[in-house]
């Protein structure tokens, strides 16, 4: 077990056990830090940590942590400030994309409904619980894993490259979590805390099978913002070196 006054940063990826959170891990531990998985379905976050550890990688642990039940938020926060004392970066990975096909006037609104309590009240509920850990953190890095699909300025181009994706539920709960990174960002401007959220690119996952880009280029926007020096800015929307518009 790390002791508490190690130097080394440590992060918390959740929705960490596939996909782009997989990769998120493993490019946090390249950069040297101590990662938490979190992992909604523990046989998932024990084998992936399993995996992780065969390739070499021994910073790495698995916490139960699903964005569905909120208890183990407490019990999540509750390990991590007992092991480490505080956490440097958390990186609010996990979502869910449930629309379908579904057209804006006939999902239903139970839809929309579980597609924000998961990608939004719930990651704010974690961010809020967190928050006294990352306060302790010399330089503490939040990173909201948002999508081109919340820009509602894209969305609103007549010429739109997002034209035709237009789940609605999931593309809202991306525009909510970014106006949650703005008003959180400014609530921390005078700290040494910085709030990005993080546009992956159109990567191939299960979520999004026909997809271009690997999932380590998908991870390595979130991880730069993750990363970013003292002088780096707060508050913003980012793919890779490209400022996204709102």
């Amino acid at each position: 077990m790390p002791e508490k006054k190690t130097e080394q940063k440590i992060a918390l990826v959740t929705g960490g056990n596939r996909g782009i959170g997989f990769e998120t891990c493993r490019q946090l531990l390249d950069a040297g830090c101590i990662v938490i998985m979190g992992s909604r379905v523990p046989v998932r976050g024990v084998e992936a940590v399993a995996e992780l550890k065969n390739a070499g990688y021994d910073n790495i642990r698995y916490m139960h942590l699903d964005m569905n039940d909120p208890e183990t938020f407490i019990l999540t926060r509750d390990q991590i400030e007992k092991d480490y004392g505080r956490l440097d970066i958390l990186i609010s990975n996990a979502a869910i994309s449930i629309d379908g096909k579904l057209k804006i006037d006939s999902v239903p609104v139970s839809v929309i409904r579980d597609t924000f309590e998961a990608n939004f009240f719930n990651l704010i509920e974690l961010t809020q619980l967190l928050l006294p850990l990352i306060r302790k953190s010399s330089a503490g890095r939040i990173v909201n894993q948002s999508s081109i699909l919340g820009s509602l300025t894209y969305h609103s181009m007549p010429d739109s490259p997002i034209k035709g994706a237009k789940a609605f539920a999931y593309n809202a709960s991306k525009t909510a979590l970014n106006a949650f990174t703005v008003h959180l960002a400014d609530l921390l401007k005078d700290t040494n805390i910085k709030v990005n959220s993080a546009h992956p690119g159109n990567v191939r996952s299960d979520m999004n099978p026909k997809g271009e880009l690997s999932l380590e280029e998908g991870a390595k926007t979130a991880v730069e913002l993750a990363l970013f020096a003292d002088d780096d800015p707060s508050g913003g929307y980012f793919y890779r070196e490209h400022i996204l518009p709102w």
